[in-house]
């Protein structure tokens, strides 16, 4: 790996129902974009050039049959299709079977082409959770997808926001459930994965807060006694073996001081204690990051925004974003 190099990275479109085309058009219509990265789309071509037209955009398209064969020039977008379908039939801002096989053959391609090394990063736009259950997926999203299909240990999301960088012990399961849940096995794993992944990108000795969940940290068991069972304990193991963690620090100003540049890394114990703090900082500039994958993914943090999709008017900062930060990171991991 020559050093100094650009990231080669993989856009998939989404569904091709939603906004995911366009955004994807839009950030391959950036020469930043192209000064970080070689960039290419993974989606259908018809579906890519329909988002071209509404978004009035004239630069060529360049088909490829692998990332090898990619122009990555300012004025051409890459494509590299999967398979054909029937594009004509997919219509905008509907939850469809095609549109959901479409856009899970996308990801798919994308993990190919990662697991063959061919590609460093995958900026992903939204897919939609019901057109891919309709295509016979059985994950529940992205972040699943991608740790399954490439066998890999954790697939530990990060928020990326300015220079907020959080991670949760928990995602996608009810807030009464998910206080059970941090208990201090779990804290302390996450924990050890975000030193590792943050010893890889060349971070000296990463300072991890660890977020407590009860108000004031319990005030020494005045309310609760989640720090005291499993939060401390975790954080000490962690010291134990060597690692800068520190905390539980409250949660009403850990993500102040993060923003601040005390932590390298926060872990948030639950979904909304950590997604709250970085969309109020910027909700568009905030972009998800996947680690322990074999490749470096990315993503919106928003939807398939059915409602506006095919108008032209879906904001495309955050897939912008997306790309630029993973490819950053790829280069921090990277070129040294």
């Amino acid at each position: 790996m020559s050093q100094h190099r650009l990231p080669i990275v993989a856009l998939t479109i989404g569904d091709p129902a939603g906004i995911g085309p366009e955004i994807s058009v839009e950030t391959m219509q950036q020469r930043e974009v192209y000064e970080a990265c070689k960039p290419f789309l993974i989606g259908s071509i018809p579906i890519i050039k329909r988002a071209m037209e509404i978004k009035n955009c004239d630069f060529k398209i360049n088909k490829i049959s692998k990332p090898s064969e990619g122009e990555y020039k300012f004025g051409t977008i890459d494509v590299l299709e999967p398979k054909q379908y029937d594009c004509e039939s997919v219509i905008w801002g509907k939850v469809q079977k095609l549109a959901g096989i479409m856009s899970y053959d996308y990801v798919l391609k994308s993990i190919e082409l990662g697991l063959n090394k061919e590609i460093d990063v995958v900026s992903t736009a939204p897919i939609h959770k019901e057109a891919i259950k309709l295509a016979g997926c059985k994950q529940a999203g992205h972040t699943e997808i991608y740790q399954d299909e490439t066998h890999s240990d954790y697939g530990l999301t990060m928020f990326h926001v300015r220079n907020l960088r959080v991670f949760f012990v928990s995602r996608h399961m009810a807030l009464k459930d998910a206080c059970d849940y941090a208990n201090k096995d779990r804290v302390l794993a996450c924990v050890q994965q975000i030193h590792k992944e943050f010893t890889d990108l060349n971070f000296n000795n990463p300072r991890i807060a660890v977020a407590a969940l009860n108000p004031h940290g319990s005030d020494n068991g005045l309310f609760g006694h989640e720090e005291k069972d499993n939060l401390i304990p975790a954080v000490k193991a962690a010291q134990d073996l060597g690692i800068n963690a520190m905390g539980p620090v409250p949660a009403d100003s850990v993500f102040h001081l993060g923003l601040q540049g005390r932590y390298d890394a926060i872990l948030s114990l639950y979904h909304d204690q950590g997604h709250i703090a970085c969309k109020t900082l910027d909700f568009e500039r905030s972009v998800t990051i996947t680690f322990g994958l074999p490749f470096m993914r990315s993503s919106v943090d928003h939807g398939t925004a059915f409602d506006i999709a095919g108008k032209g008017i879906a904001g495309s900062v955050s897939m912008i974003e997306s790309t630029l930060v993973a490819a950053n990171y790829w280069k921090m991991k990277h070129n040294k």
